[in-house]
């Protein structure tokens, strides 16, 4: 490692559109102590940065903030007493700082840490040449997936795992209707359900979207506006509904969701990207005795989960496109324009 303080990295100046993102020279981190500093080769942008670009409302954090959620790369540098991880290492990185001490984080609830921390949300993010970590965070990248695909895992696929896993339990004689195929979170969602064995419906108004999504194995596909989709639903499963549905769209889609669901069905929820207040429908809510369920991220488990099944060949996160970090402006319009399909990708 030089001694050159600097290193180069995209952040936030301010709140708005483009304009607010520079491309730059920052402090590079400093490895404190238990820490890895990890020289990174790849990070992917998620729905959240451009939440933190356009307002950043109810997250604190300080401006100039370095973006980037997810990443991986390699280990540049690990204290004396680490014996897990070596320099040299490719390494993707758990996106959550936690305190490990509070009752949640004590119980194995990490996720729910009362001083959780995001990378790119409350401290300095991903899209830059160098992070420093808590060792905790960092985790071998299986051999078979790039860094791209690793640095994928960290946010959508580890969502996803979450919902369909942990949250909605999903099982192999269950169905499952999934939000916006295309999103990184849904197509991992479909991914993570044909795992499971259960029977997907994936929605979607653009119809090349759907045909991939065919070809990744979705067994239904529903291209109708919201107003139709639960009678679609209601087609497809003779009238019974699906057992689990899996949102990241919000209110444009609540309707259709909750009209889609089986008696004592559930829907998990981790996003609001149409809006965050939808009618409540409390009389179908309880007279069905439906499960509202909301999820965010996931705890280290079950991404140490989630990397053996990638290491088994049996997920592989697909990317849509991947771009310079000097071009990370048209990367930010490639996801704002919700044409992709699959991950945005920042290579470092």
């Amino acid at each position: 490692m030089t001694d050159n303080p600097s290193m180069r990295a995209a952040f936030l100046t301010g709140h708005g559109g483009n304009d607010v993102v520079g491309i730059g020279s920052r402090p590079r981190p400093r490895r404190g102590p238990g820490e890895v500093l990890v020289r990174m080769s790849a990070a992917t942008l998620n729905r959240v940065d451009l939440y933190m670009r356009d307002s950043g409302e109810g997250i604190t954090h300080t401006l100039p903030q370095i973006i980037g959620v997810d990443g991986a790369g390699v280990i540049e540098e690990v204290g004396d007493d680490e014996t897990l991880l070596a320099p040299g290492q490719r390494v993707t990185l758990y996106p959550g700082i936690t305190c490990g001490r509070c009752e949640f984080c004590r119980r194995g609830d990490a996720v729910l840490c009362t001083s959780y921390r995001i990378l790119g949300e409350h401290r300095d993010g991903t899209f830059a040449e160098w992070v420093s970590v808590p060792a905790a965070n960092v985790f071998p990248i299986p051999d078979s997936l790039d860094f791209a695909e690793a640095a994928a895992l960290g946010v959508n696929h580890l969502t996803a795992w979450r919902m369909v896993f942990t949250k909605a339990r999903l099982r192999p004689w269950e169905t499952v209707l999934i939000f916006g195929i295309g999103s990184g979170v849904s197509l991992a969602a479909l991914q993570i359900a044909r795992l499971v064995g259960a029977t997907t419906i994936v929605t979607s108004r653009d119809p090349d979207k759907l045909e991939r999504a065919r070809a990744l194995g979705a067994d239904y596909v529903i291209a109708e506006p919201p107003r139709v989709i639960a009678k679609r639903v209601q087609a497809i499963t003779g009238g019974r509904g699906v057992d689990v549905v899996i949102d990241n769209v919000g209110a444009a889609v609540w309707d259709a969701a909750m009209r889609s669901l089986v008696r004592g069905g559930r829907l998990v929820t981790c996003g609001a990207t149409s809006g965050d207040q939808p009618g409540a429908d409390l009389r179908r809510l309880f007279i069905r005795q439906l499960q509202v369920i909301g999820s965010t991220l996931g705890d280290p488990d079950e991404f140490r989960a989630l990397l053996a099944v990638a290491a088994g060949g049996r997920i592989r996160p697909v990317i849509d496109s991947r771009y310079p970090l000097a071009d990370v402006h048209a990367a930010f319009d490639r996801l704002e324009s919700g044409h992709q399909f699959g991950k945005v990708v920042v290579e470092i």
